[in-house]
């Protein structure tokens, strides 16, 4: 399990990835390029064939990431040889409910910690049935991260009594995405999340530029950014895919991540 103990002037960022987008050891290499751009932690996206919560762009990579041979056990390895090539942030599976259902959870959870897999997150699992993994998880010493959404101030403080690492708040309703600008409803609710919680809250859902971090800063710990760098992958993808162009491509990654992580590096 991990903690993430931050002084008054570090903050969150918390980057997503696709397991396996565009090649599985172009991943190992994306990893590293975003601990060098001052991510505090990574969340590895376990590709699915029908993702619920995922806008075009992560549609997309999961798309390729299947195509590549991807699934659950090949991404929680991923994330192994991750750690073995120098990651050495949390890394948190990033999985819908499915495919953890289909694997033996003794044998999910034991992959898990063989490959030092960090923590959990399941975006379509309602608070009313994750008890059982989340139990699971604090058995296992994975950190489980809690999803919030617009909801009932009730909701959200049971939600958050139970949150470990961080507290992953949506700040849109509706499929992942990059944004433009938010709703004004989004900054009360995240500063509510904030005076609930006892742990570190890190906004997602749509944060694409340097601008929206900062505001996000202003009001809580972090930020997610998931649609974003997906969809810089996307458009390095064949020069990273390319061994002669890789290198090249792998910094023009780095130091666009660098606008987001740059502000929130804890090293």
């Amino acid at each position: 399990m991990f903690k993430l103990d931050l002084q008054a002037s570090e903050k969150l960022f918390v980057p997503f990835i696709t397991a396996g987008d565009p090649l599985p050891e172009v991943s190992v290499e994306l990893a590293k390029s975003l601990q060098k751009a001052g991510a505090t932690a990574l969340e590895l996206g376990v590709a699915y064939s029908d993702p619920l919560a995922d806008g075009p762009v992560i549609q997309r990579a999961s798309k390729r990431a299947l195509n590549n041979g991807m699934n659950i056990v090949k991404a929680i390895e991923l994330g192994g040889e991750m750690k073995k090539n120098g990651v050495n942030i949390p890394i948190i599976l990033f999985t819908y409910y499915n495919p953890v259902l289909q694997l033996n959870k003794e044998y999910f959870f034991a992959l898990l910690r063989k490959n030092h897999i960090d923590g959990l997150l399941v975006p379509d699992l309602p608070l009313e049935e994750s008890a059982s993994l989340q139990a699971e998880c604090k058995n296992h010493e994975v950190t489980y991260i809690s999803l919030v959404a617009p909801t009932s101030e009730s909701r959200l403080k049971t939600i958050i009594e139970q949150a470990e690492g961080f507290v992953y708040c949506v700040s849109s309703l509706g499929v992942t995405g990059v944004r433009n600008e938010f709703n004004s409803s989004v900054y009360p609710f995240i500063r509510t999340v904030k005076d609930l919680s006892a742990v570190p809250v890190a906004v997602g859902f749509g944060i694409s530029n340097r601008e929206q971090v900062m505001k996000m800063n202003e009001i809580c710990d972090g930020v997610v950014v998931g649609s974003a760098l997906v969809r810089k992958i996307e458009e390095l993808k064949d020069r990273l895919i390319s061994a002669e162009t890789r290198d090249q491509a792998l910094q023009e990654f780095e130091d666009y991540a660098t606008a987001f992580g740059g502000l929130y590096s804890l090293k």
